[in-house]
This record gives structure tokens, C-alpha cells and sequence, in this order.
């Protein structure tokens, strides 16, 4: 299964989720289930939020060493 580094990516900015879904308008419950990896935001969102927190979309994303 895909993993994503949301969370990595918003403590080292010091950025709260509820910003973050705001920003995305989304609900907190979505971006909150995104960062805990229990759901994969769309390729679409996952480029909104990476233009959202300034970094490459590939930042976002987890190498599955599984593979």
C-alpha cells in the first residue's frame, strides 16, 4: 500500500493540519486521515497540497521498499 510523508512535511514547517485543510477545503477529518496514512488523498489533491506546502509533489510520497 502507498504511504504518504503529509505529517513529515507539516511538523518540519510547523503547520497544523486544520490550516492545511482550509487551505485544501477539505474537512478536517479528510486531511487527518490522510496524514495518518488511513486514506491516499487523489493525485489531484496530492498535487494541491504539495503546491499548497511548497514542495515537489514526490516529497510527498513514501518509497515502498516492498517492491
Amino acid at each position: 500500500m502507498a504511504m504518504n510523508r503529509i505529517k513529515e512535511v507539516l511538523e518540519s514547517k510547523g503547520i497544523k493540519q486544520t490550516w492545511l485543510a482550509d487551505k485544501l477545503g477539505k474537512s478536517y477529518n479528510m486531511v487527518n486521515s490522510y496524514v495518518q496514512n488511513r486514506r491516499q488523498p487523489s493525485l489531484e489533491d496530492l498535487y494541491r497540497i504539495a503546491e499548497i506546502l511548497e514542495v515537489n509533489a514526490k516529497e510527498l510520497l513514501k518509497e515502498n521498499l516492498d517492491d
